[in-house]
């Protein structure tokens, strides 16, 4: 598909400067861009890097100069680029499936309109999906459970019995939602599982990545606000409660009955440990190991996590800690002390 200059302004609200007739064919990074081609820069950093490239046009901020190049100038150059991409490249959405007569589909479930489920879905008694849902092949649902519209299940997601997911939520290939959570008492020398009674829920506007889990409650739910965004292999515990728009990265994992407010960001390999509670627009630096609660609007690092400025400070002073030990050994030996050289 292709475009003009004028087109795609009048799509993300920008500015035009030079010409508004130019067709564009395509929207491309700026490393990757051609003649043709639309790019994007965000700051004057980027933009230094324009004159060695052959892209036709590009989206920038108001503070960047044409110097002679198309321009559509927007505050927010990527995600008005996101737009332009979808615009010039984005897939028409395929026509409704139906229920394919692979699936198994118990005589007892709600499908509503425009439904799509693909060869080999099970779904389980009582549950009900929304409308223009879309589930792929080898989905698996439990029992009861209620899924909004416009969901998506790509091919191998299991939802667990109960499981309840809002509008709009999209789970990426083999996660698993609402397995028994990890809980079980010494009793007599064995470890005795714990009935995991509860359920998840997932708000709206969700999307939860490949390979990720997110456990039952034990007797109440395991909950994930809306807007979240969840990436792949990640784990989230029994009884755990996700705030709003927050963003998990990669192999983030949290233990049972923690909590977290809105807008908090944990970077890949977070660990955060169970029964603590992360605060709202927290930010945790990757391999951060949280072993206490976190005030809101913090930026923690390091294992145990520490405020940002602190644990910075820890790292250079342990960068100089083989400096500091070869200095206190020559000390001693001045002062004729006995040292250990562990």
């Amino acid at each position: 598909m292709s475009a003009t200059v004028r087109e795609l302004a009048a799509l993300v609200q920008g500015q035009v400067l030079g010409d508004e007739d130019l067709v564009i064919q395509a929207a491309r990074p700026l490393t990757e861009a051609g003649v043709g081609d639309i790019t994007f820069v965000e700051d004057a950093k980027h933009a230094a890097c324009l004159p060695g490239h052959q892209a036709s046009a590009v989206v920038a901020p108001p503070a960047i100069q044409a110097n002679g190049l198309t321009m559509i100038r927007v505050p927010d150059p990527l995600t008005a680029f996101v737009a332009i991409v979808r615009y010039l490249h984005g897939h028409p959405e395929d026509p409704p499936h139906g229920i394919d007569p692979r699936a198994h589909v118990h005589p007892g479930v709600h499908i509503g309109p425009e439904a799509s489920l693909f060869p080999f879905v099970a779904v389980g008694e009582g549950t009900v999906v929304g409308e223009r849902c879309r589930l792929h092949s080898g989905v698996t649902i439990g029992k009861h459970c209620r899924l909004g519209d416009d969901v998506v299940l790509f091919p191998n997601v299991v939802l667990y019995d109960g499981t309840i997911l809002g509008n709009r939520v999209i789970i990426h290939a083999n996660s698993v939602i609402g397995a028994d959570g990890f809980g079980y008492r010494q009793h007599n020398g064995r470890h005795v599982k714990v009935p995991q009674l509860g359920h998840v829920e997932i708000g709206d506007d969700v999307e939860i990545g490949a390979c990720t889990t997110i456990d039952r409650g034990t007797f109440k739910a395991t909950r994930v606000g809306e807007g979240t965004k969840v990436d792949n292999l990640v784990q989230v515990g029994h009884n755990c409660r996700i705030g709003r728009h927050n963003l998990l990265v990669s192999q983030v994992g949290i233990g049972g009955s923690s909590t977290t407010g809105d807008y908090v960001v944990a970077a890949g390999q977070v660990g955060i440990v169970d029964h603590i509670h992360i605060g709202d627009h927290v930010v945790i630096g990757g391999q951060a190991g949280v072993t206490r609660d976190v005030a809101p609007g913090q930026r923690v690092l390091g294992t145990p996590a520490n405020p940002e400025g602190l644990q910075k400070r820890i790292f250079m002073s342990l960068e100089k800690l083989p400096d500091l030990r070869r200095d206190v050994r020559r000390l001693q030996q001045h002062l004729g002390l006995s040292s250990s050289e562990g």
